[in-house]
């Protein structure tokens, strides 16, 4: 009788221990995957990027049920806990991590589609910054990261630049 394929199962992780949880997981055999992406940060007027994990205290890992002895998992360094429906380890859809993977760049890391959830004309409101809690009108995209609000200042429309998580839907 053949043994079933391995599984995806969540697993919770310590608070920022998803990278040392992994490894010590790899040491013991298991398949683990931890999506990541590249964060914008932002501090001094220096923007840059950094690797951070896409589910923050989460990563999956593949367990065979039948000749893994997953048991292990729950004293595992960095791990919190094995995510689980009852007393079974909550299985992933394979879809679901396929998914992700798919969405992977070059280098590993999950890539967002940078389109703006606006259509030319919408109004939306901008959060942070100078003009916080002023409404504007969305008009397109202006570089990598930013968008063009037109903001109606001292009476005229006025092309305003901001990074696109500044802004919501009003």
């Amino acid at each position: 009788m053949a043994t079933p394929e391995a599984r995806y199962f969540v697993i919770q992780t310590q608070s920022n221990r998803e990278t040392k949880a992994a490894l010590h997981l790899e040491r013991q055999g298991f398949k683990v995957y931890l999506p990541r992406y590249l964060k914008r940060r932002s501090h001094a007027r220096k923007i840059d990027y950094v690797p951070a994990p896409l589910f923050p205290g989460y990563l999956f890992v593949a367990i065979d049920m039948v000749t893994q002895r997953w048991h292990a998992i729950k004293s595992t360094v960095g791990v919190l806990r094995l995510l689980t429906d009852g007393d079974e380890p909550a299985v992933v859809p394979a879809l679901v991590v396929d998914a992700m993977r798919q969405r992977e760049d070059d280098k590993g890391f999950i890539k967002f589609d940078r389109r703006p959830a606006f259509d030319p004309g919408d109004k939306v409101k901008i959060l942070t910054g100078a003009f916080a809690d002023s409404l504007g009108f969305f008009d397109g995209l202006a570089d990598h990261d930013r968008i063009a609000i037109l903001l109606n200042l001292f009476g005229r429309k006025v092309r305003v630049k901001l990074d696109a998580d500044m802004v919501v839907a009003a």
